[in-house]
């Protein structure tokens, strides 16, 4: 019951397009949405203008990464569970039946065309919303973590702000920074950090059994595992982005997707929430210290005041004009999923009531949902406004969708902060996380 109420709430959220006024040229709407962080990107709420009498005057995104291959672990279990279902001599649903002539050809890790062309597409959104705010000598600035597909998206969405503006506005990537030293935009530097298996397995022995019984009636002898299960069920996201081809306008449903009930999705989709949240978030206890060194840098250009931090940073690149300018009016930093979950915990947004629960779903949807947080090319923008009252604001915006700023926000204007206000609301990261960071080594 508690994942059909969930499942009827996104599927609401879908049918009456409540959560989005993005084209959905791209998306089969049926099921993207209940994929967690391999879901395509799609709005979480209608992008609306800032209040009467301010405009933007700097802007900040934080971009993930488009969509890719699955990584070499998650690979394994994958070919695992796809060699046993091939292995049998007989099918007793018909559904399996593709898995006859069927060749596992995925990569590892890296972005693919779809991925590329969700963050061509993300680059032509941002010139065409904020397109006001540049000058030639005023470009965007621009930086991504190491890792492959960070870069391919940052140049990818390079290339479709580029295009957009009709190749006027030609924003290089200036600087990438090494996921094996300080980086702001990894969470691989908290050695203590820990993960969130243990939360994760617990939902895993809940959900996935009835699932893998079933398989292993469908192919009697395949004797299929839980973990196998989760991945073949995963292979129905990492397909499906694999079968894209350039210019074409429907995303097309891999078969895998047919094996799996709305149930089975929506299950799936909680052990993301469940993921993100023990991983890096308000579950983890060391998971928002590691969004400390971000917000320290976007309070830093918020600001125009020098870096002050001692956690993440790289302290010579952030001390250099060259590689951390303080004037530009837009800047676009790529990243990772784990990494951006960290800093909504770290700032303060999406706050829970009570932890999430690994044995049993939730009876309705709540604010921590991995679709809704870091689908595949999400991304945090920071809108800081100025207006005719004379003071700034700042406003926050997750996937189009306006955060209400409890921490901090206006009584007048809800959703926007006094700029000092957000500044001080950052205490946590101001404070170098309480103590938290030496913990990651201790």
């Amino acid at each position: 019951m508690a994942l059909a109420l969930k499942l009827l709430a996104l599927w609401a959220c879908v049918l009456l397009s409540s959560c989005s006024t993005a084209p959905e040229s791209t998306l089969n709407t049926d099921i993207t949405r209940l994929w967690g962080a391999y879901s395509p990107y799609f709005s979480a709420g209608m992008y609306t203008s800032p209040p009467a009498g301010c405009r933007v005057d700097q802007l900040f995104i934080l971009q993930r990464h488009g969509a890719r291959f699955p990584t070499s672990g998650a690979s394994t279990t994958i070919i695992s569970g796809i060699h046993k279902l091939q292995s049998v001599h007989t099918y007793t649903d018909p559904r399996l039946d593709f898995l006859k002539n069927f060749a596992y050809t995925l990569g590892v890790a890296d972005l693919v065309p779809f991925g590329a062309h969700q963050s061509f597409e993300a680059g032509e959104d941002a010139y065409s919303r904020y397109r006001n705010l540049l000058r030639p000598e005023n470009l965007p600035f621009l930086r991504a973590s190491s890792s492959a597909r960070v870069v391919d998206s940052a140049t990818n969405w390079t290339a479709g702000f580029s295009a957009a503006s009709h190749h006027v506005y030609n924003p290089p990537l200036s600087v990438i920074l090494s996921e094996d030293g300080n980086d702001t935009l990894d969470d691989g530097m908290c050695a203590n950090a820990g993960n969130s298996d243990a939360q994760t397995d617990a939902w895993l022995a809940v959900f996935a059994p009835p699932i893998t019984a079933r398989l292993n009636r469908w192919a009697p002898g395949a004797n299929v595992t839980d973990a196998e299960t989760y991945s073949l069920i995963s292979m129905c996201p990492f397909h499906t982005v694999a079968l894209y081809t350039i210019g074409q306008h429907i995303l097309p449903l891999s078969p895998f997707c047919a094996l799996f009930s709305a149930d089975d999705f929506a299950a799936f989709e909680y052990s993301m929430d469940l993921d993100k949240y023990y991983g890096t978030g308000y579950g983890a206890h060391l998971g928002r210290v590691q969004g400390v060194g971000y917000i320290n840098e976007l309070l830093a250009r918020l600001t125009h005041t020098p870096v002050n931090d001692s956690t993440q940073t790289n302290r010579t690149l952030d001390a250099s004009p060259a590689t951390f300018p303080l004037d530009r009016a837009l800047y676009a930093d790529f990243s990772h999923d784990n990494q951006i979950a960290a800093i909504y915990a770290a700032m303060g947004l999406f706050p829970q009531a009570a932890p999430l629960d690994p044995t049993a779903a939730p009876a309705h949807m709540g604010t921590w949902v991995a679709s809704r947080l870091v689908p595949f090319s999400a991304h945090m923008v920071f809108e800081r406004l100025a207006c005719t009252r004379g003071a700034q604001y700042v406003r926050v915006l997750v996937n189009d969708a306006a955060q209400p700023l409890a921490f901090c926000a206006d009584k007048k204007t809800p959703g926007v902060c006094e700029l000092g206000a957000f500044v001080r609301s950052q205490a946590y990261a101001g404070g170098g996380g309480d103590g938290d960071w030496a913990k990651c080594f201790a």
